[in-house]
């Protein structure tokens, strides 16, 4: 299974050493995958996994968020603009994907 998503384009600038973090969630809500991969400076990633052969079988989740950078949630706290008043602020919810997995 490949996990990806294109660059942004209101240009992030995440840097040269950005991480996402990929985390797969069974049907019985278990960790199966938590990991970090490469990420490019506007956001864009692909990460390949192969789902466990004892994975059960059900809805799985998949969550893809950079790592260690911008935390953020809605009451509009954000770990890159500390009390910026005129910052449009944006939803920060975790993008949530899912994915069946049949026998």
């Amino acid at each position: 299974m490949t996990v990806s998503a294109p660059a942004a384009k209101c240009n992030p600038r995440y840097g040269t050493d950005a991480r996402i973090q990929v985390i797969v969630t069974d049907a019985k809500g278990v960790e199966v995958v938590n990991t970090t991969a490469p990420m490019g400076d506007a956001g864009e990633f692909s990460y390949a996994f192969t789902v466990p052969a004892d994975m059960p079988v059900g809805e799985a989740t998949v969550t893809a968020m950079p790592y260690a950078i911008d935390w953020c949630d809605d009451t509009g706290k954000n770990n890159r603009v500390g009390g910026a008043a005129d910052v449009i602020r944006a939803s920060c919810v975790m993008p949530v994907e899912t994915l069946t997995i049949t026998p």
